[in-house]
């Protein structure tokens, strides 16, 4: 005899299935159709966040309680029956207490995570006296896929996970639940039920690489990712065994000299060069397991120190500046670059063997204008996002009206935001600040700069920042670009930066 009737067994297995989908996906969507049938609210684009609004779709609130009666009628046929449960059943069982218990301890987590300290998780104990009451049938005992302090250890990071990609990636649009979707993927991987089975403290051997224009949030993704790898739970102590939010490491390659970036990532001894007067610990050194190192900017490195890359990335070991002992680097690595890698392994200013040891995961950022493409009206959504940060909830109406007032008066439909979303923010400063905004100046063309030099209008000053600009277009490379003009690379970078916005 079956424990549930068809549709309602149809429905159990879509509870069982959310455990186990992205959802930030169309899939996502299906499953809550099946489990609510003609009570299914459309909602839109899945788990989309636009200002003002809850994250929370509004159909959660009735698959919480769909799920609590279909565990109470299948446990009490479960009992009736005194018989074998059949494997396919006692997992669909299984898998809807799971999604069940997730739900209940939401509120203690986020709560949790939003004190971001390491103090005991005392609702443990009610976790475990849960799961005993709902596995603990008469004549059965439900077997859990997993044990309990690793179901415990998978909802803080699904919670996190939800709480920091719409923290983090902001917006309305389909390309930014996209992205979500795509940074989803980076944490779980897109098969979540081998994830919690074997991969989810396997996530540091995967590099992930992020590209998009400047401007786009490509340290932000980062960010997201690194806050919410999978931290084991302490089941004695009642602790995470690492704080979270102090195992993310940037490191901003353009912003530093190329020998001190072997110093920032390797560390070094102490005279292991000029100015080395103690020993320093750097970034790779410093971080666990469950740490994540993010190199900004991967293709402004010289290809000597993109051989040192590789072969930390190819055996995970390395060496303090001015050592020989070798040390283990346990934890991920994640790069970001605004430029085309492609193009720069065809000009031979980045090794092709590099690149392949960081794309076994790529996330592209949007850029604004793509955003704005697909949802005109995101633009409103974002200066409102932007303006509650800035004034909070009742400060922000009257910024964002005038934002958009001058935005309409000054700026065609179409414009490009060059800067992307931070450009964006830096409207929204100077019409707080200074009740306008001058946008920069598109970048300069070779027949541009040849006729304004032609015509006498440039200052000697001017030709330089100009020429400087046409440089770095076909370039991307501030140091490349100073060795074809011999100028100091800082100056060529201070140049450059006071015409358009500063790389990401």
């Amino acid at each position: 005899m079956a424990l549930l009737n068809g549709d309602e067994m149809k429905a159990a297995e879509a509870v069982a299935a959310l455990n186990y989908t992205n959802p930030f996906l169309k899939e996502r969507q299906e499953l809550e159709k099946t489990i609510l049938g003609r009570d299914y609210l459309d909602t839109g684009i899945v788990w989309n966040l636009r200002a003002g609004e809850n994250p929370q779709d509004l159909n959660i609130g009735k698959i919480r309680e769909k799920t609590a009666w279909l565990i109470e009628k299948m446990g009490r046929e479960i009992g009736r029956t005194k018989k074998t449960v059949p494997a396919s059943e006692e997992k669909v069982y299984a898998d809807m207490v799971i999604y069940h218990l997730f739900e209940s301890y939401m509120g203690k987590f986020y709560t949790y995570i939003g004190r971001e300290n390491d103090a005991p998780l005392g609702f443990y104990s009610d976790f475990l006296s849960d799961i005993d009451r709902l596995t603990r049938i008469p004549g059965n005992i439900i077997v859990m896929p997993y044990a309990p302090e690793h179901i415990f250890a998978m909802f803080f990071q699904i919670h996190r996970a939800f709480h920091y990609i719409f923290r983090f990636i902001i917006g309305g649009s389909l390309p930014t639940a996209r992205l979500r979707a795509a940074v989803w993927q980076s944490i779980f991987t897109h098969d979540m039920l081998r994830y919690g089975a074997s991969l989810f403290n396997r996530m540091n051997d995967i590099t992930t690489l992020i590209t998009g224009p400047s401007g786009t949030g490509k340290e932000l993704v980062a960010r997201a990712i690194a806050f919410c790898r999978y931290v084991p739970f302490d089941a004695d102590k009642l602790v995470f065994e690492e704080k979270f939010t102090e195992q993310f490491f940037p490191l901003h390659l353009s912003a530093l000299a190329q020998n001190l970036i072997e110093s920032e990532l390797f560390g070094h001894k102490r005279g292991a060069f000029t100015g080395a007067l103690e020993d320093r610990i750097g970034r790779l050194e410093v971080s666990s397991q469950f740490g994540t190192v993010f190199l900004d900017e991967i293709g402004e490195i010289n290809r000597e120190i993109q051989v040192k890359l590789l072969r930390l990335l190819q055996d995970r070991s390395f060496r303090r500046l001015g050592e020989n002992k070798m040390k283990t680097f346990k934890g991920k690595v994640i790069a970001a670059t605004n430029r085309n890698l492609q193009d720069e392994m065809r000009e031979g200013r980045f090794r092709a063997d590099l690149y392949y040891r960081i794309c076994a995961d790529m996330i592209t950022t949007p850029s604004l204008r793509e955003q704005l493409d697909d949802s005109p009206d995101e633009l409103e959504n974002l200066v409102n996002f932007l303006c509650i940060r800035i004034l909070g909830e009742d400060g922000a109406v009257s910024l964002v009206k005038e934002v958009l007032g001058w935005m309409k008066k000054n700026l065609p439909a179409n414009y490009e935001w060059p800067g992307n979303v931070r450009e964006l923010e830096q409207c929204v400063f100077n019409v707080l600040v200074r009740g306008s905004y001058k946008p920069p100046e598109r970048q300069t063309k070779k027949d541009d700069l040849l006729e304004s030099i032609s015509a006498g209008t440039l200052t000697a000053d001017e030709v330089l920042n100009k020429y400087c600009l046409l440089i770095y277009g076909r370039t991307k490379n501030y140091c490349e670009t100073a060795r074809i003009l011999e100028l100091d690379r800082r100056t060529v970078k201070s140049r450059i930066e006071k015409q358009i916005p500063a790389d990401a």
